[in-house]
């Protein structure tokens, strides 16, 4: 082992690495976002279900979504400090200039991130422990700081796209940042909107399939039914939602972010009447090869009211230093293809739902409907991540929007595949044993249930629910 790392060459260019490590973290990191977001809020559901309805499976549900939510709160929390490192590690020249600014929304992040730690500690704690209603709003904070950490997080990002609330000195320095301004940048508002909304809809589809593969094995009991019906509900009602902020984001782009919007539509020169071109790429000379085009169709979406006279800026009009290169245009116009086709899929699938809600009052029964759910949760964690490379890869070569470049920003340091290679290796670590938990733990819940050892918390079995001193005599 020692005789193979000594004799890979040391002196590599450390853009790349910087770049496919911090890649590979983000990409890893952000499977955990949404259910970090969407659980809570879908285990309060439970929770209050349980309680109004006197729904013992619902309250099962509850206080087990909350023991799977703390195994992956604590993960996600591994994995975003090492994240929060990386930006010192990788790009030590952006903190360096930015670093001021940029570390604002990180500075609140934190401060949510805090609560939602000390909110889960007292909900899972709670159970059994508090009055029914009293621990149920012990978890409503729980959801409220993990909306607003993400917001802050994103706000982060936004400010990257569209860096404003500092002042700068004749050399270029940073000497005035304007809180409020860096927070609430013009990118903002759409960017936050766009990942709070995908993370109800990805969670809700990732919780509900797993009810859905259970279902298909034929554990089709009121328990696995309500557990589906609350996840895939609540992704139901995001993905429509999330149909109409995408589109006003992806205006947004097309008004103040022309190249990246380039990149997307994969437009060389600028023209009206302008195609939607689904897969296909640029070639080694910049023309469109290949893919199947939807006459004006680019057009049209990217301003309605102008229908096919709507203008988009080409590539062209962009200098080649200033604009990603033929390759990154291709990625982040395939990863966009791949995110509206998934999307639409998933969006056609909740009309499928929503049908059968409006003319049965049902949740579909065929096992079509089952095996399209049970694919949903990793399609749904796909098209997630194609939004992100679209965002990010269609940025370059800017970190900063039209401030900083990439390469200007990246470590000097040569070694740091060795860094790429030990994160890969805890990350890989990481993610094998979060699944063997949350398997060891599912696998164990049945066994109880089979063996009618259900724990109900507290609910129509506990003989006093209102007297927390009768229950803490019951173990947890």
């Amino acid at each position: 082992m020692i005789e193979v790392l000594t004799s890979v060459p040391l002196a590599v260019d450390p853009v790349p690495w910087a770049r496919s490590q911090m890649a590979f973290t983000l990409a890893f990191h952000i499977i955990l976002v949404p259910l970090g977001v969407s659980w809570s809020v879908m285990a309060l559901i439970a929770n209050y279900r349980g309680i109004k309805h006197d729904d013992a499976d619902a309250l099962l549900l509850a206080q087990r979504w909350s023991k799977y939510m703390a195994v992956t709160f604590a993960v996600g929390a591994v994995t975003g400090t090492v994240l929060s490192f990386e930006f010192g590690l990788l790009w030590p020249k952006f903190m360096g200039q930015w670093g001021a600014a940029f570390g604002v929304p990180f500075a609140f992040e934190g401060i949510f991130f805090f609560a939602e730690a000390v909110f889960i500690s007292i909900y899972i704690f709670g159970w059994r422990r508090l009055k029914p209603w009293t621990h149920f709003w012990t978890g409503v904070p729980i959801a409220v700081a993990g909306i607003f950490g993400s917001i802050a997080v994103v706000s982060a990002n936004a400010w990257m796209n569209s860096p404003q609330g500092v002042t700068l000195d004749a050399s270029g320095k940073v000497t005035d940042v304007d809180p409020m301004r860096v927070i609430f940048n013009d990118a903002m508002p759409l960017m936050a909107a766009h990942m709070v909304v995908a993370a109800y809809l990805v969670g809700g589809f990732m919780v509900a399939s797993v009810y859905a593969v259970g279902m298909l094995r034929g554990r089709a009991d009121h328990y696995h039914r309500t557990g589906f019906v609350i996840a895939f509900t609540v992704a139901a009602i995001a993905t429509p939602v999330q149909m109409g902020v995408g589109d006003g984001l992806a205006r947004w782009v097309y008004n103040n972010q022309p190249t990246k919007f380039a990149a997307i539509e994969m437009v060389p020169k600028t023209s009206s009447d302008v195609p939607e071109v689904l897969l296909g790429h640029l070639d080694s000379e910049g023309e469109v090869v290949g893919g199947i085009p939807i006459p004006g169709l680019a057009s049209i979406l990217s301003d309605p009211g102008k229908g096919t006279s709507t203008e988009i800026q080409g590539l062209e009009e962009t200098p080649a230093a200033d604009r990603p290169t033929n390759h990154q245009v291709n990625v982040t116009h395939l990863a966009w293809d791949l995110m509206i086709g998934l999307g639409t899929m998933l969006f056609l699938l909740t009309l499928w739902w929503w049908a059968a809600w409006i003319f049965r009052r049902d949740m579909p029964r065929s096992r079509w409907f089952l095996r399209a759910s049970a694919a949903s949760g990793v399609l749904a964690v796909i098209t997630m991540e194609a939004g992100w490379v679209v965002s990010e890869v269609g940025r370059q070569p800017w970190i900063v929007y039209e401030k900083m470049k990439v390469e200007d920003a990246a470590t000097g340091n040569t070694g740091i595949w060795i860094t790429f290679i030990g994160v890969v290796l805890l990350y890989v670590g990481l993610g094998v044993t979060t699944i063997l938990v949350l398997r060891q733990m599912s696998r164990r819940f049945r066994e109880g249930d089979r063996n009618g050892e259900a724990d109900v918390p507290y609910g129509p079995n506990d003989p006093d629910p209102s007297s927390p001193a009768d229950d803490e005599k019951v173990p947890v």
